[in-house]
C-alpha cells in the first residue's frame, strides 16, 4: 500500500501500533462495557464493529506487481525460512526476546480478574478500570511511536520498554493498593505496545522481500503463539504460589529478557547497519582518500 520507500518505516510503525494497541485497548473497552451493560451487549457491539472493517476493505484499491512464484514443497519453504531467521543475528534476537516477553508478560491479563476481586477487593467496575488503565498506556505508546520520523534507535527502545514493562508488572504484582495499581498499569501497556511494535517495525524493514511472509509468520508464532502457553503456565503457577507472586516472577523474566537484548544490542547493530545503508536509512560512509 505504501508507494514511497521513505514512508515505509512510519507506515509499518503506524500499522504495528494500531494492531498491538487494539490488543490492549479492546479488552479495556470490553471490561467497561461489560461492567456497564453486561456481556451480551459487549458481544453485540463487537459483531457490529466488523461492518466497518468490511467497508474499509471494499474501499481499498491497491495495485500489486505480479510476483514470480517458484513451486516448492512446503517443508522446503519452512526449512528455508527457519534457516534464514536463525542465521540472522537481529532477526533471531528480536524473535527470542519477543517470545520470552509474550510467554511471561502477556498472560498477566489472564490473572487480572483475581487482582480486581481478591487483591483489590473490587468487582466488574474495578476490572474494567484496570484494563482501561493499561489501554491508556498502550494508546499513548502507539501515538508516540507512530509519530517517529525514523526507525533509527528502535533497538534501544526495545531494551528500555521491555525493562520498563517488566519492572511495572513486577511492582503491580506486589501492589495491594488500587491507585498504585492504576498508576502502574499504564506503564505496562506503554512498554508492551512499544516493545511489540518496535520489533515488528525492525523486522519488516530488514527482512528480504521474498522472505517477509515466512519471517512474519515466525513473528506471529513468537507473539501470539507463545501467549496461550504462557497463560497456561501462569495459571498453573498462580494456583501454587498465588497470582501476585506469579505476576512478580513474570515481570522479572521480562526484565531479564530486556537486559539480555541490551547486552546483544551492539552485535545486532553491526548486522543491521549494512542493511540500513543499502536501504538509504543510514548514509553510506565515504571512501578513504
Amino acid at each position: 500500500m505504501v508507494d514511497a520507500k521513505e514512508d515505509l518505516g512510519n507506515a509499518i510503525a503506524l500499522n504495528s501500533s494500531m494492531v498491538n494497541a487494539t490488543r490492549l485497548i479492546g479488552p479495556a473497552i470490553g471490561g467497561i462495557v461489560t461492567a456497564a451493560v453486561g456481556e451480551g451487549w459487549c458481544f453485540a457491539i463487537d459483531g457490529v464493529s466488523y461492518i466497518a472493517v468490511i467497508i474499509s476493505l471494499l474501499m481499498m484499491h491497491v495495485t500489486v506487481a505480479q510476483a514470480y512464484h517458484v513451486q516448492r514443497r512446503l517443508m522446503h519453504e519452512l526449512s528455508e525460512g527457519w534457516t534464514y531467521a536463525s542465521r540472522s543475528v537481529p532477526i533471531r534476537a528480536i524473535l527470542l526476546n519477543l517470545a520470552v516477553v509474550s510467554f511471561a508478560g502477556m498472560p498477566y491479563t489472564t490473572l487480572m480478574p483475581i487482582f480486581a476481586s481478591e487483591i483489590l477487593h473490587g468487582g466488574a467496575h474495578t476490572l474494567g478500570f484496570l484494563m482501561a488503565a493499561s489501554g491508556v498506556g498502550a494508546l499513548i505508546g502507539s501515538v508516540q511511536l507512530a509519530l517517529r520520523r525514523s526507525i533509527i534507535g528502535l533497538g534501544s527502545r526495545i531494551v528500555i520498554t521491555t525493562i520498563v514493562y517488566g519492572v511495572a508488572m513486577a511492582a503491580f504484582g506486589l501492589s495491594h493498593w488500587y491507585w498504585v495499581s492504576m498508576l502502574l498499569l499504564p506503564l505496562t501497556g506503554f512498554g508492551m505496545m512499544q516493545q511489540m511494535a518496535s520489533s515488528n517495525t525492525i523486522l519488516q524493514t530488514i527482512v528480504d522481500d521474498e522472505k517477509r511472509g515466512r519471517v512474519m509468520s515466525f513473528y506471529s508464532m513468537a507473539f501470539q503463539g507463545m501467549t496461550p502457553f504462557g497463560s497456561l503456565f501462569a495459571g498453573s503457577l498462580a494456583a501454587r504460589i498465588g497470582a501476585p507472586w506469579t505476576v512478580f516472577i513474570s515481570g522479572i523474566l521480562c526484565v531479564a529478557a530486556g537486559a539480555w537484548f541490551g547486552f546483544s544490542l551492539e552485535s545486532i547493530r553491526e548486522a543491521i547497519r549494512p542493511i540500513y545503508r543499502r536501504l538509504g536509512i543510514l548514509p553510506t560512509p565515504l571512501p578513504e582518500a
